[in-house]
């Protein structure tokens, strides 16, 4: 169960670090601001300070999950660093699945984005915790 649940954590992982590509470094492009509703260039100058900053907040939820993954594989269950590796992937996949509902619950028409957002950590958490 471990190992699955530490197979969505880096899933999780790598989707929060894509979306950092998205919102921080290719914001400009029209078919990404698709993504996130920005409809034309005017509105994509005033969202695009919000975005870069989004963007960071998902790499390093992103960044700290890959690390919790990263100590939880290489290292022995018992040690101090396969604990600090489950603390921190806990840590991060809970904040994944409670922004996801954030997200859900302000706009309902953002469902699509939430799951994506937020079913990799979720099962992350269900698998790890189980295992």
């Amino acid at each position: 169960m471990t190992t699955i649940g530490l197979f969505f954590a880096a899933l999780a992982a790598a989707i929060h670090v894509y979306i950092f590509v998205l919102e921080s470094l290719r914001f400009d492009n029209p078919d990404t601001r698709k993504v996130f509703g920005v409809k034309n260039a005017d509105q994509a100058e005033h969202v695009r300070p919000w975005a870069f900053n989004q963007g960071f907040y998902n790499l390093f939820l992103g960044l700290g999950a890959s690390v919790g993954v990263f100590l939880c594989a290489f290292n022995r269950h018992g040690t101090s660093a396969y604990s600090h590796g489950t603390a921190l992937l806990i840590f991060c996949c809970a904040f994944m699945v409670a922004a996801a509902l954030v997200l859900l619950v302000t706009d309902r028409r953002k469902m699509r984005a939430a799951i994506v957002q937020g079913a990799a950590p979720a099962l992350a958490l269900l698998f790890f915790l189980l295992g």
